[in-house]
């Protein structure tokens, strides 16, 4: 129980700090990703506090035997590249510039701007759902 309680706890204060930093807004980052023309520089500032905090967090984590709510730490191991991380991350990157929204901040737009969110998501599962189907082994 204590385990739900945390990830809720932490998924609603990142949705409300995505909400707040206009990371929900898609037209905030398309003007973020438009470099030649009308750019917004306000998502460097959620990107650089991002880093800040987990520039620490990872020091923090360093000297920690486990963590607070888990028995052990689950960090990732592979450090390889193949064709398909650098395929979805492309994909990743094109579909964030044409809808302007990412997983976490489509889930958080579901509290502000539902209809936009609902049709981003499906395509998300879609997406998800396709690869299922044709690629994964």
């Amino acid at each position: 129980m204590r385990n739900i309680l945390v990830s809720l706890v932490s998924g609603t204060l990142f949705g409300a700090g995505l909400a707040v930093s206009g990371m929900t807004n898609p037209l905030r980052v398309r003007g973020f990703l438009d470099l030649f023309g009308t750019w917004d520089p306000t998502l460097v500032f959620v990107m650089g506090g991002a880093v800040l905090v987990m520039a620490v967090i990872w020091q923090v984590q360093r000297r920690m035997v486990a963590p607070f709510f888990a028995d052990a730490f689950a960090l990732p191991t592979a450090k390889d590249l193949d064709w398909r991380l650098i395929l979805g991350a492309a994909l990743f990157g094109i579909g964030w510039g044409v809808a302007g929204l990412c997983p976490g901040p489509g889930f958080a737009a579901l509290a502000l701007a539902p209809a936009q969110a609902i049709i981003f998501l499906a395509g998300l599962f879609g997406g998800m759902v396709l690869f299922r189907l044709t690629m994964d082994n």
